[in-house]
């Protein structure tokens, strides 16, 4: 007997026994054609060199950095193998990921750099020029690498004299970056007590994986914590790390950093090489202007006896200091004259005169206001009297006092004011000056 299946039920089945004998699963590999919904989910395909995986991943899933997901991206995905029946399509339920590769690397890189660029760590504020003339330096490198050639190559090229101070380290692996950082504080130390111009952390090139001891925090933090000036040279011109952005100073190699650091003695070998050449001219040049004045003195002195020049100017010493007697007494009188100006200027406004006078001002202000006071309390005074006055006689109180009653309907509690008001029978309550009358109405008459 042949059964009919609905496709509804066959696509059940089909859900079940994946779920059943699949279930949760690990698979590894690039995302593609990556979807956000606005609903927080997010729907991609997985896709190797032969077949391709649909995969979503729901909103209220805890998986990390969602934000790192992008096409292209090789990860490791932990999901739950499933069937999405609307569609009639298998696809991966992703519970966890895991970034694989270069993108991972790429990743931390850039979170990295976010973050110590947020705490100012790359400021250029605090980044310090480097000294021209260096005299002693401090290389962090590996022994066998070919930066530590390359540094060493170009400082004896160009600058013999300078003295380095070189700590071995680790520029790859596991230990690299504590390594190089321990170096960084080590040379710091170093300073304390010996002269110590600049430091130059620096290795070869690489890939982004071999160079990953420099994009290390441990390694961005001791070169900011630095005392000493730090050149980073790492990698080759197109690579960039976090150390390059900490540091004073970033060099596209480990030669163009020995360039730098040796520039300025290199550029002065010029300078002095020619110094000598200028140095004679100059010294020829001031020789042949003293010779001249000297002729021109001698000149002069044949057509002037010294004396009669040595009388001249004798005669000129004396005009100048009686001059020098009479400005400084027209200076002197000039003085006198203003010191007592000012004596007498102060006198006016001595603080004891001014006080006296702020005195004087006060009491009268005091005595005006006391006076203005008073008058207005005996203005109030006679105006509450007044108003006394209109309250005792507008008071019911003294209404009744003048032979008057109030009735009122004991009830509702509201003054009679007519016959009309009451009715026989009605008992009424009247006020008096003195105590209250309850009262029945056996008849009234209504005017």
């Amino acid at each position: 007997m042949r059964r009919v299946l609905s496709v509804s039920e066959i696509t059940s089945q089909v859900r079940r026994l994946l779920e059943q004998h699949v279930g949760t699963i690990w698979i590894t590999g690039e995302i593609t054609n990556l979807r956000a919904q606005s609903s927080g989910h997010l729907y991609f395909s997985l896709k190797d060199a032969f077949a391709q995986l649909n995969c979503v991943l729901f909103k209220s899933e805890q998986v990390g950095d969602r934000s790192a997901l992008r096409d292209g991206q090789k990860v490791i995905l932990r999901g739950e193998m499933t069937v999405y029946e609307a569609r009639g399509q298998y696809q991966l339920r992703v519970t966890a990921v895991e970034l694989q590769g270069i993108g991972a690397l790429q990743i931390a890189f850039e979170k990295l750099k976010q973050k110590l660029q947020a705490e100012g760590l790359f400021s250029t504020d605090r980044k310090r020029p480097l000294p021209r003339f260096p005299q002693r330096i401090g290389v962090v490198t590996s022994p066998t690498g070919a930066a530590i050639h390359d540094v060493l190559r170009v400082i004896e090229r160009r600058n013999p004299s300078l003295e380095i101070i070189f700590v071995p380290c680790s520029v790859q692996g596991q230990p690299a970056a504590s390594e190089i950082a321990s170096s960084i504080r080590l040379l710091n130390r170093f300073a304390e007590t010996n002269h110590l111009d600049l430091i130059l952390v620096t290795r070869g090139g690489g890939s982004l994986e071999d160079l990953w001891a420099f994009n290390e925090e441990v390694v961005a933090r001791a070169i900011f914590h630095s005392q000493i000036p730090v050149v980073s040279a790492v990698g080759h011109e197109i690579d960039f790390t976090i150390s390059d952005f900490v540091a004073d100073l970033r060099a596209a190699t480990p030669s163009a950093a020995a360039e730098i650091i040796t520039e300025g003695v290199f550029s002065s070998y010029r300078f002095i090489s020619e110094a000598g050449v200028w140095l004679r001219q100059r010294v020829r040049q001031r020789l042949d202007r003293e010779r001249r004045n000297v002729t021109q003195v001698q000149q002069r002195l044949n057509r002037v006896h010294p004396r009669l020049w040595l009388n001249e100017k004798l005669q000129h010493l004396d005009d100048l200091h009686l001059n020098l007697h009479r400005c400084v007494k027209h200076d002197l009188h000039k003085k006198l004259v203003g010191w007592k100006n000012l004596q007498e200027r102060l006198s006016r406004v001595h603080p004891q005169r001014i006080l006296k006078l702020r005195r004087d001002v006060l009491f009268s202000e005091t005595e005006r206001l006391r006076e203005q006071m008073h008058h207005r309390l005996e203005k109030l005074r006679h105006r509450l009297e007044r108003v006394e006055t209109r309250l005792k006689l507008l008071s019911p109180a003294h209404v009744l006092a003048r032979g008057y009653s109030i009735t009122r309907d004991p009830l509702t509690g509201k003054i009679v004011r007519s016959a009309k008001d009451v009715q026989t029978g009605q008992q009424i309550v009247t006020t008096l000056q003195q105590g209250e009358i309850t009262s029945t109405i056996d008849d009234k008459s209504e005017a």
